[in-house]
Order: structure tokens, then sequence, then C-alpha cells
């Protein structure tokens, strides 16, 4: 009698060397005592539909999907409302034997800002810097929360127009140059953009317009402190950074596969931390 491999899942993506997803899982599954595995599968978009639907076959128990393939894998599995309204899945598991996707990057930023600034959601009001990907997961999980108002600003102000017709009349798109008439009402200000990141530009967004009871959440976590949420902290505001959303943002996938809830702890934090800041 042959003994049943451990539970595997693995990163798809195209390149995907970069990612941090697998030191966080292996922390939690050498923390809750779980024989499992979590792999980087570098995946060629011409590669994707079979690697996909083989994915039962070559010992996946479920995958992360990163660049450039999130939204491709909707065609490949049955997404949830959220993946649907997002239009980009990032985690695919097998639920009575059909393979199932969602977008976690959703309840990360929201679970996020719960940890980080508790008490968040109590604003009606909202300014969303950026119109990509990552702004439809912030812009979906503060319509879930309830939010009225929703200023979506971008450079390109097509973009914002086109996400804000998606997701109805709270959302309301914004020409960049109007951003210094919104922040003064905006209780929330997110970054959703690649500006303030290592080898990028610089975003340039005065935070001294913004309420005194205003929390500031940036995206980015390269570097963990950008220079917005240094301005926003020498204000005394409260800020949630892009590392705690990439933690939380991988819970789910976790309980999905290997069945155990897991916690986003400081050492965690501390290990992800030292990874990105090593030399």
């Amino acid at each position: 009698m042959t003994t049943p491999k451990p539970p595997a899942a693995c990163l798809i993506g195209w390149p995907a060397a970069h990612s941090r997803s697998p030191l966080i899982h292996h922390y939690w599954l050498r923390t809750l005592g779980i024989a499992g595995g979590y792999v980087i599968e570098a995946v060629p978009p011409d590669d994707l539909r079979d690697f996909v639907l083989r994915l039962s076959l070559r010992g996946f128990v479920g995958a992360n999907v990163t660049i450039p393939h999130k939204e491709a894998v909707l065609d490949l599995s049955a997404p949830d409302a959220r993946a649907r309204a997002v239009g980009a899945a990032n985690t695919l598991w097998f639920e009575d034997g059909e393979l199932r996707a969602t977008n976690t990057d959703v309840e990360g930023f929201l679970d996020n800002l719960d940890a980080s600034a508790p008490g968040w959601d109590k604003a009606e009001e909202a300014l969303v810097l950026g119109a990509g990907g990552a702004s439809r997961a912030v812009v979906f999980g503060l319509l879930e929360r309830g939010f009225k108002r929703i200023n979506l600003a971008n450079r390109t102000l097509a973009r914002a127009e086109a996400l804000a017709a998606q997701f109805g009349p709270n959302v309301h798109p914004l020409a960049w140059d109007g951003i210094n008439d919104v922040l003064p009402r905006a209780r929330l200000l997110v970054n959703t953009t690649s500006l303030g990141m290592h080898g990028q530009g610089a975003l340039e967004v005065d935070v001294a317009r913004l309420p005194p009871e205003a929390v500031v959440a940036d995206l980015v976590y390269v570097p963990l402190v950008t220079p917005l949420l240094a301005a926003a902290r020498a204000r005394g505001l409260r800020t949630a950074d892009g590392l705690g959303m990439l933690l939380h943002q991988a819970v789910r996938g976790f309980e999905l596969w290997f069945g155990r809830r897991p916690e986003v702890t400081a050492e965690l934090r501390a290990l992800v931390e030292a990874d990105l800041t090593k030399t």
C-alpha cells in the first residue's frame, strides 16, 4: 500500500522567481505542523491552459496565480463573484471536483486595513489613485464595506471612466489634476499605482490636505515605508502598508488548500521584511 503524497500548492507566473509566496506558505506549514508543499511554477502564456487543466494530475491541490495570468485563468476555472467583478483571479482550488477561482486581493486589502487602522470603514468617502488591476480589487472591497463615494483618479482619465462605469454610481472618475480638490474630503487615501516604488517615479500627493482622521494605504511594499506612508505618519495619520496586504491576501488560499486558517503574525512579518531588505 502506497502512502499518499502530502498536499502541495504552487504559484503560477511568468516570471515568478521573485515571489515571496513560498516563504509565507512554508512558514505556515511549518508552524502549524502540516505536511505539505508550495513551489513556484514558471509557466509561459502558451503553456498556461495545459498546465491549469492538468493541475490535479500534476499533484497540486490548488495554486496562486500572478502576472501575466490573472485574467486568463478566469476562462479555465469557475470564478466566484469577486473574481468576476475584479476581472482577475489569484487563487485556484478544487471543490467537489471542480476547479474554482477567487481574488483574495480584496480580502487582503480589507483585512490589512482592519488590522492596521480599526474603524477605518466608518468613513464614507475615499480617494483611490490608479485604475489598474489592483485598483479594481480595492474599489470592489470599498463598495463591499459601504463607501458612498469613491473618487478614482488616474493619469489617463478614460481608464478611470471605464472602471467607474463597471462599478456603478458610487465610483467617480477624476482627472489627476483634480486630486487636490478631493483630498480635504477623503477619509481614506489608497495608492494602487507603482509610483513611490523603488525604480519608479515619485508620487506627489500633499497629505497635509487630508483631514486629521484620514487613513492612508499604499499597496507598494518595496520600499516597506514609501514616501507617501512616511509623510502620512509624520502628520500623525494612521497607515496600512503593502506588505500587510501581501500577507493577508495569502491567508484564504492556504486555508482552502491545507484545511487550516493561518494567522498573520509579527514573526511572519519580520521574516518577510528581512527577506525584502536583504542585499
